[in-house]
């Protein structure tokens, strides 16, 4: 005779009560709440439940549906060995084996109407006592009670899993948790490193002794386990830029933001473009590329390439990305926008600057995503986003994945078209070859006009991943089939820029007209047309009479001051533009600045500094000198300033037509030129005989 414990009973179990199924609905005391298939409730005492001879627990035998993948890293035999187990553990819950047919019948000793959970349990230890393999009861019963929680994968030995439990010091685990996520920012290390690194910080804030510290640390190859194991997806030990980027991760899932129509969320980035090209000067070095992607369609309107990226580029983004992009000599004619998917017929109807552009949508910004580099949170780029009414929307510090598109699709230029280029450097030291620079054989300008190019028969007309329809996921788009679906929803509404709209994106500055003109950063400006306005009051007495002024940082040849009695323009020259080389950018002007200073040269010397900028260039262009000092070579500094100012040669900027000067009043009569005596040449050492 045999003692088994009654089945436990709790809201949802099935069980079967003569020849009906019932669930339970609510078990109170010893009164059990049944519901029947056709939803009659009633109550029964849980003794008579027990006692009836057709009563059943249905659901006892269920067991997690089997994951044969989850297997597939074990053993063969150890496989074996849990399918043998199943077999038997299948049997003494349900009373049939796994392979029993329709219609079979359970053996006597384990029909479940018969007989109770124990006594089937203590029949098949019988069993197999019988058949050569004694099991004890309680291992019989761990395993059932494994197989009914986990399923096949409970039957697995524990041993050959990994699933055992640590035997390491929770203070071991700890520090190594706290050691590991210290190493995020570091240079990477090795486990010898961590663990050095672990025994300090039981030592420091767990308080451990010496000895202490040696009796709670694991062997090497169980520390290396656990290493391994605490940083499995943080590369510890691997690339130190991909840690710091795992790390930069969310902790939950990621968020998506669906744009519907071209412009709502557009995106801005900068990167070092992995292509040496050839300066001005002969030097070689790489260049930044600077450009804006459309979420909705993938297209990228705009890209500029410059040594370093600066506001105004940013700024003449925005301004390159509201403008078709123009045919150029020597492109195919299959790149223009007639001769493309998209719907030319209709967008030359509402815009005339299309009937001759090249086979890249123009589209107008909404919403501009950008990180939190100087150049994007500047004045400059958000007066231009505000002029623009655009709206201006800067990441969270240190969330990369924000505008995870535009990162993501730097990566698809290196592989798409940096790979191809001559001059290619790779995007590390360890992927670079013996000498790549030496195969640079691109200007900046040509490069430009290649990546031009390249967008347009490339990039445009590529079928993009991110471009699937949910309905039909098994079709990519590329961007402008994409910008073709959304613009017939959509629509399209120009924004045309003339050269005003360009003049009043540029920074600005308020003045004073003196009577030499205008002065900006120790440069001269003036012309003709200034001179009714010399020493005179603007108007504006917020800004206490001064003029306001619009001057390019990139190119310094001119000025521009609006005037605040007639409306317009006024277009100043730079009094020097003749003595430095045009165009001359801000950098490097500020560089020769800084030059003279250091050298005790007064660095508000227009002149001079023209001149210290001129040698600079030239000096840049030849290079190093045979005999001459290593410390008058070129800095590298001194090449990117020299490349950044001859790139701004050829930029295609729009400006205004130039203003009539006013006729001359013709009873003004010329006056003649006065007689001209030479100085004679001063002497000092016959000055200092005179003194005698």
């Amino acid at each position: 005779m045999t003692v088994s414990r009654p089945p436990d009973l709790h809201p949802g179990t099935e069980i079967r009560l003569g020849d009906g199924c019932y669930t339970v609905s609510a078990v109170a005391g010893t009164t059990v709440e049944l519901v029947d298939s056709s939803g009659g409730e009633f109550v029964a005492e849980q003794v008579v439940l027990f006692t009836d001879p057709g009563f059943a627990v249905v659901d006892a035998a269920r067991a997690p549906i089997p994951s044969q993948q989850m297997l597939e890293g074990f053993a063969a035999e150890v496989v074996e060995q849990a399918m043998w187990w199943e077999q038997h553990l299948v049997e003494v819950l349900s009373g049939l084996p796994p392979q029993a047919g329709p219609g079979a019948m359970p053996r006597p000793e384990y029909d479940t109407a018969t007989h109770t959970l124990r006594q089937r349990e203590l029949a098949k230890v019988a069993e197999l006592a019988a058949a050569g393999n004694p099991v004890p009861l309680r291992r019989l019963q761990r395993m059932r009670r494994n197989y009914q929680t986990e399923g096949l994968l409970g039957l697995v030995d524990g041993r050959t899993n990994g699933r055992r439990a640590s035997r390491v010091d929770e203070r071991v685990v700890e520090a190594a948790r706290a050691a590991v996520a210290g190493e995020t920012d570091r240079s990477t290390g090795t486990v010898s490193r961590l663990r050095r690194r672990v025994e300090k910080i039981l030592a420091d804030e767990h308080g451990l002794t010496p000895e202490q510290v040696a009796e709670a640390m694991p062997s090497q190859a169980t520390f290396y386990r656990l290493a391994q194991r605490i940083s499995a997806g943080k590369h510890t030990f691997g690339s130190a830029r991909t840690r710091r980027s795992a790390a930069k991760s969310p902790a939950g899932p990621f968020g998506r933001r669906s744009a519907l129509r071209p412009g709502e969320w557009m995106l801005i980035d900068s990167t070092p473009l992995n292509i040496a090209v050839v300066l001005d000067n002969g030097m070689t070095d790489r260049v930044e590329l600077t450009w804006i992607i459309d979420q909705a369609t993938r297209s990228v309107p705009a890209a500029v390439l410059l040594p370093s990226t600066k506001a105004a580029d940013a700024a003449l983004l925005l301004a390159r990305c509201l403008t078709p992009e123009p045919m150029r000599p020597g492109w195919a004619d299959a790149l223009r926008m007639s001769r493309s998917v998209l719907p030319h017929r209709r967008l030359t109807g509402i815009d005339e600057r299309l009937e001759h552009a090249a086979a890249r949508p123009v589209i107008v910004p909404e919403t501009i995503v950008t990180d939190h580099g100087k150049v994007f949170v500047s004045a400059t780029f958000r007066n231009a986003c505000r002029a623009l009414g655009v709206n201006f929307q800067p990441t969270h510090e240190g969330s990369p994945w924000e505008k995870g598109t535009v990162e993501s699709s730097f990566s698809s230029v290196d592989t798409l078209f940096a790979q191809y280029v001559a001059g290619y450097v790779g995007n590390s030291v360890e992927r670079r070859g013996r000498d790549s620079q030496a195969e640079a054989v691109w200007s900046m300008l040509e490069l430009q006009e290649l990546l031009d190019e390249w967008l347009v028969a490339a990039w445009a007309v590529r079928e993009h991943d991110g471009l699937r329809d949910p309905l039909m996921p098994g079709k990519a788009l590329s961007p402008n089939e994409k910008y073709a679906v959304l613009v017939e929803t959509a629509g399209y509404v120009p924004v045309p820029l003339s050269a005003e709209d360009y003049i009043e994106l540029l920074p600005a500055c308020w003045r004073a007209i003196n009577t030499y003109g205008v002065k900006i950063n120790h440069r001269t400006y003036d012309c003709a047309e200034l001179t009714p306005y010399r020493r005179q009051h603007s108007g504006v007495n917020a800004r206490k009479g001064l003029w306001e002024v619009h001057f390019d940082p990139h190119d310094v040849t001119r000025v521009w001051v609006r005037d605040h009695r007639d409306g317009g323009w006024i277009p100043a020259p730079w009094t020097h533009l003749r003595t430095g080389p045009a165009p001359f950018g801000e950098q490097a002007w500020d560089h020769a600045r800084k030059t003279l200073a250091r050298r005790g040269t007064d660095p508000a010397g227009e002149a001079e500094i023209a001149a210290a900028a001129a040698a600079l260039l030239d000096t840049a262009e030849q290079g190093p000198v045979p005999g001459r000092p290593a410390k008058d070579k070129p800095t590298k500094k001194d090449k990117r300033v020299a490349g950044r100012t001859r790139a701004v040669t050829a930029s295609p900027r729009p400006m205004p037509p130039p203003r009539t000067p006013p006729p001359a009043d013709p009873d003004d009569e010329a006056e003649p030129l006065a007689k001209v005596i030479p100085m004679g040449i001063f002497d000092p050492f016959e000055e200092a005989k005179k003194r005698w």
